[in-house]
C-alpha cells in the first residue's frame, strides 16, 4: 500500500493533487466556503488512494457520493469529458444494482458482470464502485439483517468477482470477508475463533520462525523483508470446502511471506527455508519458472516446523509483490476456469496497463486516448422483461435475441418492443436496452429472413435455425417456395423472361428445380441469381462489341452539355450523336440495350425488353441502332420503382428510411392510397449506381413490413 495519511478535509486533498489539468475547472467550486463531504466519502478517497486511483477518479466519487455538489458543478463538468463519462458510468451501474435486487436466482449474476462492463465506457469506474460497496460494508455492521444480506449478495454477485478479475487483491479479500460475515455469520464466527484460540500460539511460532528467516538470509547477504502472511476468514472457509478437510489440517493457517530484490535471490532463500525445515514435497509451486495464467509469479513452499506441524513459506520479489496485490491482470481465467472473451481482455489490459504507467509516472490523458480503442466491445448486452441478461453478437438484431432465447420463441417471432417502443426485427438494440419479444401462438420463420441483404439475422447460430426449419419441409414444398422466391425477384428486376442457364452454370446446379430448392432453404440469395444473369447478359455484349479502332488525336469540339450522356455508351457506326436515356424503361449498367434514333433528340437507349421500344421498332425498324455500355466509371442512373403495402402509419417513413441507408438518392415520390382495400401505391424515381445496388434495394424494400411487392417498372 501507498504510505499515505488518511485524507479528511478538501483543502488537504486539494494540495495533493491541485496541479492535476482535469481539476482546473472545479477547483473554485472545491474551494467554496461551507464546501465538505460526509465522511463515507473521505473513506472511499482514502481507499482510492491507496489503490492508486488518479485525482479525476477520485473527483468522480466525491461528486457521486455528494448529489448536492455535483449539481452545483453542472456547469464545469462541460469541461471535463473525462469526468462526466466517469459519473456517467457510475448512473449506469446504479441500473444494474437495482437489476440485482429484483432479479430471479443467482444465475444471471455473470450476466450482470458483463452487462457492467459494456454499459460503462471508462473501466476506472470499477475502482470507484468496489471503493464504495466496501464503504458500505464496513459500515452495515449496525444495519438491519435484511439490508445486510442484500448488500452482501451484490458483493458477492457482483463486487468481488469484478476486483478478482481485475487482481485488486487488498479489495478482493475484505470485500469477500465482510460479505462472508453477513451471509454466514455462524460459520464466519466459527473460524474466527478457531483463528482466535490458536492466535497466541500461532503468532509466537511466526515471530520465532520469522526472525530466524531473517537471520539466515542476512548471514547470506540477501536483503529481504519478512512479515506473517494474513489469512483472510473466507478464503479459509474456501480451501476447506475444496478440499474437504477440517480447520486444524490446512498448511496454511500459519504463514510468513518474504519480498526480495531479484529472483536469484527468491531460489537462494528458497534453498535456505528448506535447509532449515524439512520441506513437504507435494506442497512446492514454483510460479516464477511456471506463472499463473493470471501472470501471478511467487515461489510457495510447505516446510515441517519443530513441533511437527507445517506452515507455508512464499517467496517473491517486490516487484511480483507489488503486481500480486494491487496490479490488474485476468485472474478471472485462472482462478474460475472460464475463456474470456476478446473485448473483456482488450478492457483488462487496458486498465492494466492504467495503472502499471501510473507507477512510472506517465501521463493519464495520453495513456486514456491510446487506449480508446480498447474500450470498443465486440458483443451487445441486452435484458429480458424480467431482467436476465443476454449478450449477442455486436450488429445483433431483435430476431437474433428471439432465436437466442429459444428457438421455437424465434420462429413465432412477429414484433418486439424495445425499451416499451415496437421496433422492426432488423433493428439493432444497444448494450443496456430492454427487448420484448411479441409472438404468435402458432407460426413458422419466414423464408426471407434467411436474406443477408435484408438484415435480419447477424448471428449464423440464429441463421442455421431457420434454416433447419426449412429443411424439414418435404421437396415439393421447398421447390414450390423456391418458385416463388425466383419468379419475384426476377419480376421486381424486370428480368421475367430471362434463360436461366447462365444461373444453373454459375452455381454448378444440375435443373431449376435444384436452383428453386436451394432458394427455398436459404442457401443461395434471390439476388445472387439476378446478379449472375446480368453479368452473363453483359460479357455477351462485351464480346460482341467491335474492336476498339487506333486512338488518333481528337478533334476540337464544342464543350460538351452536362445532360450529355453519350460516353456512357457505344452506338455502332455512327458518331457524334446525342443519347439518352429513356424514360420508359430506364436501363441501368448491365441491362441489354439498343437505341432508337429519334427527330431532333439523337438516340435514346432502352431496354431491349422495353414495350415502348418494340412498338417504335415495329413501325420503323430502320431506327433501331445496336448500342453497347461505354466505360465510364462512376456515373448513377435513374430508375423507376414501384411499392405496393398495405396503408399504415409511419410507411413512407419506413420506406424513405431504407432508401437513405443504402445510401440511394430519391429523385421524386408519389403516392397513392387505395382506402376501399387498405393499400398503397408508392412510386419513386431513383438514382442508383449499379444493377447490383438497384437488386439489393429491392430486396430490403420488399421485407419492409406490410410491403406486398416491390419492382421496378419498365
Amino acid at each position: 500500500m501507498t504510505d499515505l495519511l488518511p485524507l479528511t478535509s478538501l483543502a488537504t486533498w486539494i494540495g495533493r493533487h491541485g496541479d492535476s489539468p482535469s481539476l482546473k475547472p472545479m477547483l473554485a467550486l472545491l474551494r467554496e466556503p461551507g464546501t465538505a463531504l460526509p465522511a463515507m466519502a473521505w473513506e472511499v478517497i482514502d481507499t482510492l488512494e491507496h489503490v492508486g486511483a488518479d485525482s479525476e477518479v477520485q473527483l468522480a466519487a466525491m461528486l457521486h457520493l455528494h448529489p448536492a455538489l455535483r449539481e452545483r458543478a453542472a456547469s464545469a463538468l462541460a469541461d471535463c469529458p473525462g469526468l462526466r463519462t466517469l459519473l456517467d458510468g457510475l448512473q449506469a451501474a446504479e441500473q444494474v444494482w437495482s437489476l440485482h435486487a429484483r432479479r430471479e436466482g443467482r444465475g444471471s449474476a455473470e450476466g450482470l458482470r458483463r452487462l457492467l462492463l459494456a454499459i460503462i465506457r471508462d473501466l476506472r469506474v470499477v475502482l470507484v464502485l468496489l471503493s464504495e460497496q466496501l464503504a458500505r460494508l464496513r459500515d452495515a455492521s449496525s444495519a438491519p439483517a435484511a439490508e445486510r444480506a442484500a448488500l452482501a449478495e451484490l458483493t458477492v454477485d457482483i463486487h468481488a468477482p469484478l476486483a478478482n478479475r481485475l487482481g485488486i487483491w487488498q479489495l478482493k479479500w475484505e470485500l469477500e470477508d465482510l460479505a462472508f460475515r453477513y451471509l454466514q455469520p455462524e460459520t464466519y464466527q466459527r473460524i474466527a475463533r478457531l483463528l482466535d484460540e490458536k492466535r497466541g500460539g500461532r503468532e509466537r511460532f511466526i515471530e520465532d520462525a520469522k526472525q530466524k528467516i531473517r537471520t539466515m538470509l542476512a548471514e547470506a547477504g540477501i536483503a529481504a523483508d519478512v512479515d506473517g502472511r494474513p489469512k483472510h476468514i473466507f478464503s479459509i472457509w474456501k480451501k476447506m470446502q475444496r478440499k474437504g478437510v477440517d480447520f486444524s489440517e490446512l498448511y496454511d493457517i500459519r504463514a510468513i511471506r518474504v519480498l526480495v530484490d531479484d529472483v536469484a535471490d527468491c531460489y537462494a532463500a528458497l534453498g535456505l527455508v528448506h535447509q532449515a525445515w524439512t520441506p513437504v514435497p507435494a506442497e512446492f509451486d514454483d510460479y516464477i519458472a511456471k506463472p499463473k495464467g493470471n501472470d501471478y509469479r511467487s515461489l510457495h513452499t510447505a516446510v515441517l516446523g519443530a513441533d511437527g506441524r507445517p506452515f507455508e513459506v512464499q517467496i517473491r520479489t517486490h516487484a511480483m509483490h507489488e503486481h500480486a496485490e494491487l496490479g490488474v491482470a485476468a485472474h478471472w481465467r485462472y482462478k474460475e476456469g472460464g475463456k474470456g472473451e476478446a473485448s473483456f481482455e482488450r478492457k483488462v489490459a487496458w486498465m492494466r496497463h492504467l495503472l502499471e504507467a501510473r507507477e512510472g509516472g506517465d501521463d493519464d490523458t495520453a495513456l486514456l486516448a491510446g487506449f480508446s480503442t480498447a474500450l470498443l466491445e465486440d458483443r451487445i448486452y441486452l435484458l429480458t422483461p424480467r431482467g436476465e441478461v443476454v449478450d449477442l453478437p455486436l450488429g445483433g438484431t431483435v430476431l437474433d435475441f428471439a432465436y437466442h432465447v429459444h428457438t421455437e420463441v424465434g420462429h413465432r417471432c412477429r414484433g418486439a418492443k424495445v425499451n416499451g417502443r415496437i421496433v422492426p426485427l432488423d433493428y439493432k438494440p444497444a448494450s443496456g436496452d430492454q427487448v420484448e419479444i411479441l409472438t404468435n401462438k402458432a407460426g413458422e420463420p419466414r423464408r426471407d429472413w434467411l436474406l443477408a441483404a435484408n438484415g435480419f439475422l447477424a448471428s449464423g447460430r440464429a441463421r442455421d435455425k431457420v434454416r433447419a426449419w426449412f429443411h424439414k419441409l418435404d421437396r415439393t414444398r421447398n421447390v414450390q417456395a423456391g418458385k416463388e422466391i425466383l419468379e419475384r425477384e426476377l419480376r421486381r428486376v424486370a428480368m421475367l423472361q430471362a434463360d436461366l442457364a447462365p444461373a444453373l452454370d454459375k452455381f454448378h446446379l444440375a435443373s431449376i428445380e435444384e436452383l428453386q430448392v436451394a432458394l427455398a432453404l436459404g442457401d443461395l440469395g434471390p439476388s445472387q441469381v439476378s446478379r449472375a444473369l446480368h453479368e452473363h447478359s453483359q460479357a455477351l455484349l462485351q464480346a460482341a462489341a467491335p474492336p476498339k479502332a487506333p486512338e488518333r488525336a481528337p478533334k476540337p469540339t464544342a464543350r460538351p452539355r452536362s445532360d450529355d450522356h453519350s460516353s456512357r455508351f457505344t452506338v455502332e457506326g455512327v458518331g457524334n450523336l446525342l443519347s439518352q436515356l429513356a424514360r420508359c424503361c430506364q436501363p441501368v449498367p448491365g441491362d441489354a440495350i439498343a437505341g432508337y434514333l429519334t427527330k431532333g433528340r439523337g438516340v435514346s437507349i432502352h431496354r431491349r425488353s422495353c414495350a415502348s421500344l418494340q412498338r417504335l421498332v415495329s413501325a420503323h425498324p430502320e431506327r433501331e441502332l445496336p448500342v453497347n455500355w461505354g466505360q465510364a466509371a462512376s456515373s448513377r442512373y435513374e430508375v423507376s420503382v414501384q411499392i405496393r403495402a398495405f396503408d399504415r402509419k409511419w410507411l413512407l417513413k419506413d420506406v424513405t428510411n431504407v432508401i437513405a441507408q443504402a445510401e440511394v438518392n430519391i429523385l421524386g415520390i408519389s403516392s397513392q392510397a387505395d382506402e376501399s382495400r387498405g393499400l398503397a401505391d408508392i412510386r419513386l424515381t431513383l438514382k442508383v449506381g449499379d444493377f447490383e445496388q438497384l437488386s439489393q434495394l429491392l430486396g430490403r424494400l420488399d421485407a419492409v413490413p406490410g410491403v406486398q411487392d416491390a419492382r421496378r417498372l419498365g
